[in-house]
Order: C-alpha cells, then structure tokens, then sequence
C-alpha cells in the first residue's frame, strides 16, 4: 500500500491504539460540550488539529490525497453513527 495513512489506519496492530485514542477524543468533546462549547465549534477545531498532526506525521502531498478520498467514505455512510435506509 503506497499511503501512509491508511496504511497506519488499516494496520490491525494499531487498532488498540486508535479505540484508545477515539475514547480520550470522546471524552474531549464531552468535556468542551459540558464547558459551553457548541459541538460542531470543537468538531471543526479538532478536524483542524488532526491535519495539523498528519501533515507533521506525513506531509502535505499525503494528507491532501487521504482527504480527497473523503467524500467517497462520508457518503457511504463511514462516519455515521445511525443506520441508513
């Protein structure tokens, strides 16, 4: 696989790591939602941050290909939580 983000995303090892992760990241949210914080004001800031981190991890040339391939997995349904009908 050349991208390395999804390579790391699909590495099966990681994957304890990335549920922690999600856990410390949902606690976040919770806590900023409890502060006053709208939650689509941290979603964006926290979007923000996560490719400030992959471009450090990464680069530019890499992340911007991962993010290309976003609207394919946002409209099949990737990051919904309700089931589609």
């Amino acid at each position: 696989m050349n991208d390395p983000i999804l390579a790391d995303i699909e590495d099966p090892d990681a994957a304890e790591g990335r549920r922690e992760a999600l856990g410390y990241v949902t606690e976040a949210f919770a806590e900023a939602i409890l502060a006053g914080i709208e939650s689509d004001s941290f979603a964006h800031a926290a979007l923000f941050a996560a490719f400030q981190e992959l471009v450090i991890a990464y680069g530019e040339e890499p992340v911007a290909d991962f993010a290309r391939q976003l609207p394919d997995r946002i409209l099949s349904g990737e990051f919904s939580l309700a089931s589609r009908h």
